[in-house]
């Protein structure tokens, strides 16, 4: 680990409080950035839901290729100030929501974004299946992942492939061929 977060999770797991998985751009999250800054008609006019959100690192790239809206959403609630520190830093405003969003139905949002979001079992399967149901009530699903252990093997189909460089203190390489999918129809 980063000296930095091997220090804050020291700190925070004093106070009772979860490891800072928002302080870093994690690859999937970069992968799915880049995307949408490189295919920016995908969010062009529309409303974004950067969901597991971090430190707003998709949901600012939507901005910046010019969505109408974009919520970041994260359960931990340090996100909140991270995400407005990144969106003015980088001229964009977003929203921010610390709900579980997994415990109600999808937002009605136009695209929803979940980068690095398929790394623990219990938490894979719940968000294929939030996504699945968001994806039925007609958003665009889009996921960055770079083949993390739990990320489902079928019914996604690839859209693009980067790589993204990273440091071997959080990965376990110094470079994640990371992959952007969308959510296939159902058959």
């Amino acid at each position: 680990m980063t000296p930095i977060w091997r220090l804050t999770e020291e700190e925070l797991g004093e106070m009772g409080l979860p490891p800072p998985f928002w302080a870093f751009a994690w690859a999937g999250g970069q992968g799915l950035a880049r995307w949408l800054l490189d295919n920016p008609s995908e969010v062009a006019g529309k409303r974004v839901l950067d969901f597991a959100a971090g430190s707003g690192l998709v949901g600012i790239a939507a901005m910046k290729a010019g969505a109408a809206s974009a919520v970041c959403a994260d359960i931990d609630p340090f996100c909140g100030a991270a995400v407005a520190r990144n969106a003015a830093a980088n001229g964009v405003t977003v929203s921010f929501s610390a709900a579980d969003l997994l415990d109600a139905p999808p937002p009605g949002a136009e695209v929803i974004c979940a980068g690095d979001v398929f790394y623990e079992q219990p938490m894979a399967g719940r968000v294929l299946a939030w996504l699945q149901r968001a994806r039925d009530q007609g958003s665009r699903v889009l996921v960055g992942d770079p083949l993390r252990t739990y990320f489902p093997k079928e019914g996604f189909d690839l859209l693009a492939e980067y790589a993204v460089p990273t440091t071997r203190e959080l990965e376990d390489s110094a470079v994640k061929r990371t992959r952007v999918w969308t959510l296939s129809a159902p058959a």
